[in-house]
């Protein structure tokens, strides 16, 4: 198998289509997070402290690159997201739990509604036969599921 011919196969996977729609998302999703935490939450941190307004005073170690600021922001970032993604991955548990069930309980009434058997020798005969194809025996007011 040719090497294009593997590539094409491998991408034309759905898993592989589902995760670049994913992180499509996940892209788009980052920037919402960036702008709360942006205009929303790093302004209040800095009414809280006392900030100058464009700074968050008390967070950055003067004279120096460290901005202990731009650090919560990013941990406030990480939090929401991993918090969104494990609702999402806690809702899709869900459904494959929901589904598994249906599936079972599908399966459950198949085997409730078995072929009728022969009366004489057990043997599985079609719905409504009046005598078994086995055995021969006569089955009285045809055969049924059970």
């Amino acid at each position: 198998m040719s090497l294009m011919s593997e590539f094409k196969e491998f991408i034309s996977r759905g898993n592989v289509m589902d995760m670049a729609v994913g992180v499509i998302v996940g892209g788009a999703f980052t920037s919402i997070v960036s702008s709360l935490t942006d205009n929303i939450i790093n302004p209040l941190i800095t009414v809280i402290t006392g900030g100058n307004g464009t700074e968050v005073s008390g967070l950055v170690v003067p004279g120096t690159q460290i901005d202990f600021g731009a650090f919560i922001s990013a941990v406030i970032n990480f939090l929401i997201v991993a918090f969104i993604v494990f609702m999402l991955v806690k809702a899709v548990n869900s459904f494959e739990k929901t589904g598994a069930k249906l599936l079972r309980k599908q399966e459950e009434e198949a085997e409730a509604k078995a072929a009728p058997t022969c009366p004489h020798c057990l043997e599985e005969v079609k719905e409504g036969a009046t005598r078994c194809p086995h055995c021969g025996g006569e089955i009285p007011g045809g055969a049924h599921a059970a």
